[in-house]
């Protein structure tokens, strides 16, 4: 599973390309750059720097796909007859397009977050739980906070939960348990007890996740 989430775990390059770590394990992880002692490398991209044993990475390959800049297109002044022509506002993405939509911009298998967002709201963009956290992906107010997003929007939040699910999965390396036990528990709880926390609820919701994730790769 570890090696699974590691492959599909990349960044959105950028114009400037960037390039892919080569883990141990065979995975590929986009970054935008790295740097490198004796003992660790540490991995640069758009959600921070994750440190790991040098051991544990086999080399580095460059991105060399960078894309064509885009011509602007002529401004064209607008007449009576465009602007009665101009088309009605394209309708609300679903909960579930709107976790593709982000599990693609991160970089994370769509069925996970849509794993996540089923166990977390289950699909209620109006959810709110009896501690306070909101939405789809029911983002605690102060996380939310932090990842700059308004959770009661349900685009925002759905992207802010899978930016914090992807954070997660580089702080614990790739380590999908952990980083489970962490968006329900909180990073402080996995870190205390080095793993998942003898939480009910948290073991529950772990398992449930793993769950569906094997049925879907069936």
């Amino acid at each position: 599973m570890r090696s699974l989430v590691l492959c599909l775990l990349f960044a959105a390059s950028s114009a400037v390309a960037g390039e892919f770590a080569v883990l141990a394990s065979g995975a590929r992880m986009y970054v935008d750059r790295h740097e490198a002692d004796a003992a660790k490398v540490r991995l640069y991209n758009s959600g921070g720097v994750v440190e790991m044993d040098a051991s544990k990475i086999k080399g580095f390959e460059a991105d060399d796909a960078v894309p064509a800049p885009v011509a602007p297109k002529p401004a064209v002044p607008d007449t009576p007859a465009m602007a009665a022509a101009t088309p009605a506002p394209a309708p609300a993405l679903t909960p579930r397009q709107l976790a593709d939509a982000a599990a693609d911009k991160y970089g994370l298998p769509r069925e996970l977050v849509r794993s996540v967002m089923a166990a977390e709201s289950g699909f209620l963009a109006e959810a709110v739980s009896p501690k306070g956290a909101i939405g789809l992906m029911q983002l605690m107010p102060e996380t939310a906070h932090e990842l700059g997003v308004d959770p009661n929007d349900p685009a925002q939040n759905v992207d802010g939960g899978a930016r914090y699910l992807r954070d997660l999965l580089l702080k614990y390396e790739g380590g999908l348990r952990h980083a489970l036990a962490a968006y329900n528990a909180g990073p402080a709880a996995v870190d205390r007890y080095n793993g998942i926390p003898p939480y009910p609820e948290t073991i529950n919701y772990v398992g449930r996740i793993e769950r569906k994730l094997k049925q879907a790769a069936r």
